[in-house]
């Protein structure tokens, strides 16, 4: 498909001309044409596409005009592109293509000296023209465009006619010359392209002619003398030198830009954005700033994203190095290098600044030039090299934001991906050898951070020893210690790049980059920086160490608070400068006055939160807080908040700690974000942190080694691990008697009786919390789990009389609490005794709706899916299969949300029961059989009772009598004809097997 927009829009198939229907679609086409092949914004085309006001459901329309398109124009792509859309074709079906590719091609032939080539390729761009760009059609955002493309036009023409005048066809272009000069008379080197050609076609008085009207013309005009070339061609002819040479001119294009570097890989979107955001449409210069911290590869992204560009910049790509790390180049010297570098000669450079800053910017005028200036200082440094007129842009790479350029667009680069690092590593390696210790490569790129700089150095050492195993260098990585001395090759070197901009910072901002490598973490808030600095002034630090580049704005956290990136290499260069410039005294304080701050801020979080966790409460008295109340009171507002954006932060300092020796510290710490884990039902979280705090605690502090194996006995029961959970509990058990934790005892003693009712032991668990009781009654909270755990052993045994009271007794406890969640475990435990006792299932199902609005109000959802649980056993005894069926699945999904494996498994098991009485036996019998090999594992015997009977139940309906036999035999042995709950609840489950009615 052939498409044109040097005059009239056209389109045209295989099958003769496409016309589009509509102003939109026309426009859109246009816009992208113009484009072609190079991302267009959104916002471009909105503005193209309804210039005044845009509708309000603008995207949408915008995405319909596209898919009309597409399927207007069948074979040809366009593809989303970043923040925009991006129309893929080939340079030949294009006039505007054809026309800038064989003007190209024109030039590079006049600079090598072959006239006649160069003229036979101008001839060809100009002939793509049918008239003015679009001339049936009005896109006001083009109206810039379109004015520069007439000038383009016009240079085309002339670099042509020089052509043909080196070529010796002066008399065929005289008439042409003349045509074009009559309608452009100011243009001086027309001008004196037709002195030229008149003169050697024999006609000087005619030439000489030219040079009085054209005079004549720019003193009327413009009140101007022409200018130094017109006129000494002008005293050559009167002199009769018989100087044939065309007028001098600046060698356009030019290109300076370096190779992109061999090894460049990745980036892709952000080299979208980069080239997406210098399109020159519009009335502006765009202004493009890459910063980011040292070694992310600025100057290799710029150089790629330049040569993307070269089309869009016919007339020449300018780079200059600034050098603003370590000796920022004067601008003036730089300005100096530019205009000889554009065909000024030494003389005609001013020597004032401002000069040559006006001269740079004339020479550029009506002129599409990209300008990259790699490594900027500051604003000041490059304020006097942008150019003035649409139709050129800049790109800007700087470790420092350059905040105070007004206009710029600005972004950020960081790291490369896990995948472009690894990629980067196979350029320089070899494909073969990354393959081969994939695991190790994966290491080494971790440890570089991903950072280009790093990456490139490792490669590099790798290269130059074949034999070097990769996981040996992987090991010497990380080793934090030797880090930096292992990034060294040759002139590359990391420390040596961070020293640079470490240099360049503030002496209070050093301070605090230094202690930032102290505190040993990458996503920090601001509070953390400033309160770093203790006595010094903490204003502007944050702000000198984001536009240096050492730290990266990563936006705003739950709370409120801002948040800062930084990168584990700049990091391991911080904690290296802290060693060598900070005393251990400081070093300390440094590290003291944050975790006093975090303990402080977590514990007044943690007493915010609604508690749930079965552990004792928070007690023990916490380091002195460093921070002013009113930032903690902020901090906190929302305490979920809080832990959610430190979640991850403390979770990594706590085997930080342990191995500084702060046990006691990290149990404090651990014990109130476990408030907040326990309630979201995080347990993998809390496992991780409790086994490091008890593994370095273990011989050094026996009383937090003993709390932190009490949390994960704990958390193992939650998992159904019943059998190691009770080992547990009866080893810390015996410790924290002896070590007279008598609070922390009897919560263990309350949480083992719960496991030790799972396994079938449910005559020790009346013991157990009889001894419980005494420690905990004063506490509602503990008072209530304490009940709930007697509740549920006596029904176990049969006594179901004796639980009524026990759940009377709750109920009232929760109600004088008023705790919601309390209240509604109460209300529960009193449904659940109503269907044991009373076999009343309306007042237990009405009692459970109270339970369950309840906890969906407060959003327990460990507590909630229980409750669903309950509630899908109930309607089950109602007959209510499908709303029962419902409420198991929500139990389900919640508990399986939560790693609850033993609640998830109880609700699979009642889903499976269902598929019985919907003919479904088969797939029962797979799931069922699944669920009963983890019961036998948990050593639960009641679940593994129910489970058979229920899989007797699916042979039955399949006729396998034998199956169903032998499993019913295996029930009854297992069995306590005393449980009462597990026979109440069979029954339930077992309506499910029927078919509906």
């Amino acid at each position: 498909m052939k498409f044109g927009v040097l005059g009239p829009l056209t389109v045209a198939g295989p099958e003769g001309e496409v016309r589009l229907r509509g102003e939109h679609q026309r426009a859109l086409l246009a816009m992208l044409l113009f484009h072609a092949n190079r991302p267009v914004t959104t916002d471009l085309l909105v503005g193209a596409l309804w210039p005044e006001l845009p509708p309000k459901s603008y995207a949408s329309n915008l995405h319909t005009y596209v898919s009309r398109l597409r399927v207007r124009l069948p074979g040809v792509r366009i593809d989303l592109a970043g923040r925009g859309y991006r129309l893929q074709v080939a340079t030949e079906d294009v006039d505007l293509l054809v026309f800038r590719e064989a003007a190209a091609a024109g030039r590079s032939a006049a600079r090598a000296g072959q006239p006649e080539k160069a003229a036979t390729f101008f001839r060809k761009a100009l002939a793509q023209w049918r008239g003015h760009p679009l001339t049936d059609m009005h896109v006001p955002v083009l109206d810039a465009e379109l004015g520069r493309l007439e000038s383009e036009r016009m240079a085309v023409f002339e670099d042509c006619v020089d052509a043909e005048l080196a070529a010796g066809r002066h008399a065929e272009v005289a008439a042409e010359l003349q045509a074009a000069l009559a309608e452009n008379p100011l243009r001086e080197r027309l001008a004196g392209q037709l002195m030229l050609a008149l003169q050697h076609s024999g006609r000087q008085a005619e030439a000489l002619e030219v040079y009085r009207n054209t005079r004549a013309t720019l003193i009327d005009e413009l009140g101007v003398e022409p200018g130094t070339a017109l006129r000494r061609l002008h005293t050559s002819m009167l002199q009769g030198d018989g100087d044939d040479a065309p007028l001098p001119r600046p060698t356009w294009p030019i290109c300076q830009l370096p190779a992109v570097a061999a090894d460049f890989s990745g980036r892709e979107q952000q080299l979208a954005e980069v080239t997406g955001l210098l399109n020159p449409g519009g009335h502006g210069v765009p202004v493009v700033v890459l910063s980011g911290e040292p070694g992310a590869g600025k100057t290799s992204l710029s150089i790629g994203a330049a040569h993307q560009v070269r089309s869009v910049f016919p007339d020449g790509q300018l780079f200059v190095p600034l050098s603003g790390v370590d000796s920022p180049r004067d601008t003036g010297a730089v300005l100096a290098d530019l205009l000889r570098g554009l065909g000024v000669s030494g003389p005609a450079i001013p020597d004032d600044l401002q000069a040559r800053a006006a001269t740079y910017r004339g020479m550029l005028t009506d002129r599409k030039v990209l300008v990259v200036l790699d490594d900027a200082a500051d604003p000041a440094q490059v304020r006097p090299l942008l150019p003035g007129t649409p139709g050129c842009a800049v790109l800007i790479t700087s470790r420092k934001r350059l905040s105070g350029l007004a206009g710029a667009s600005r972004l950020t680069v960081g790291p490369l991906t896990g995948d472009e690092a690894l990629r980067l590593l196979e350029r320089l390696v070899g494909r073969a050898r990354v393959s081969a210790e994939r695991a190790d490569a994966v290491r080494i790129a971790d440890a570089c951070g991903n950072l280009p700089l790093a990456l490139r150095i490792a490669g590099t050492r790798l290269a130059l020893r074949p034999n070097l195993r990769l996981g040996l260098l992987a090991d010497r990585l990380e080793d934090e210690g030797r880090r930096l001395d292992e990034l060294e090759v040759s002139d590359l070197q990391v420390r040596a790049s961070l020293t640079l901009s470490y240099a360049a910072l503030e002496k209070t901002s050093q301070v605090a980059l230094r202690r930032l490598g102290l505190i040993n973490t990458v996503d920090l808030p601001e509070w953390r920086i400033t309160t770093l600095l203790d006595t010094h002034p903490a204003e502007g630090v944050v702000e000198d160490l984001v536009e240096s580049g050492l730290l990266e704005p990563t936006g705003t956290d739950e709370t409120g608070e801002p948040r800062y990136r930084l990168h584990d290499l700049v990091r391991v260069f911080a904690l290296e400068r802290a060693r060598m410039e900070d005393s251990a005294r400081e070093r300390y304080t440094g590290a003291r006055t944050i975790i006093d701050a975090i303990i402080g801020i977590a514990d007044v979080a943690a007493r915010k939160l609604p508690w749930t966790i079965p552990l004792p409460r928070l007690h023990g008295p916490i380091p002195t807080q460093p921070l002013v109340p009113e930032l903690v009171e902020r901090l906190t507002a929302n305490p979920a908040a809080w832990f959610a954006a430190e979640r991850a932060n403390l979770l990594n300092g706590i085997p930080k700690m342990t191995a500084l020796g702060w046990h006691t510290d990290s149990i404090l710490l651990m014990d109130r974000l476990s408030v907040y884990l326990w309630a979201e039902g995080l347990y993998a979280d809390m496992r991780v942190a409790y086994q490091s705090i008890a593994d370095a605690a273990d011989k050094q502090n026996p009383r937090v080694a003993a709390r932190a194996r009490s949390v994960l006995a704990l958390l193992w029961h939650a998992r159904g691990q019943y059998e190691k959970a009770v080992d547990e509990y009866r080893t810390c058990a015996v410790e924290l008697a002896e070590l007279g934790e008598d609070e922390a005892l009897a919560w263990v003693r309350t949480n083992l009786a719960a496991c030790l009712i799972a396994v079938g032991k449910s005559d020790e668990s009346i013991e157990l919390t009889t001894a419980a009781w005494q420690e905990l009654r004063d506490d509602p909270f503990a008072g209530g789990s304490v009940l709930r755990t007697q509740i549920a052993a006596l029904n176990r045994l049969g006594r179901t009389e004796e639980s009524a009271g026990f759940e009377a007794e709750a109920l009232d406890l929760a109600k004088s609490f008023g705790e919601p969640r309390q209240l509604a475990m109460a209300l529960h435990d009193k449904a659940w005794g109503c269907v044991l006792g009373e076999g009343n299932l309306e007042k237990a199902h009405e009692l459970a709706q109270e339970a369950i609005a309840l906890l969906r109000s407060v959003g327990s959802r460990s507590s909630l899916a229980k409750a669903l649980r309950t509630m899908g056993a109930v309607l089950a005894g109602l007959g209510k299969r499908e709303e029962s069926v419902r409420a198991f699945r929500e139990a389900r999904d919640i508990a399986r949300e939560l790693t609850e494996r033993p609640r998830e498994l109880s609700c699979t098991r009642a889903i499976a029961a269902a598929w019985i009485g919907d003919g479904r036996a088969g797939e029962a019998i797979t799931v069922l059989s699944e669920c009963l090999e983890t019961y036998r594992e948990m050593g639960s015997t009641s679940a593994t009772t129910i489970t058979l009977n229920l899989l007797a139940a699916a042979y039955d309906s399949q006729n396998d009598v034998v199956a169903a036999k032998e499993a019913r035999a295996e029930a009854e042995r297992l069995g306590d004809p005393r449980d009462t709950n597990t026979a109440i609840l069979l029954k339930l489950l077992l309506n499910l097997t029927f078919a509906t009615p």
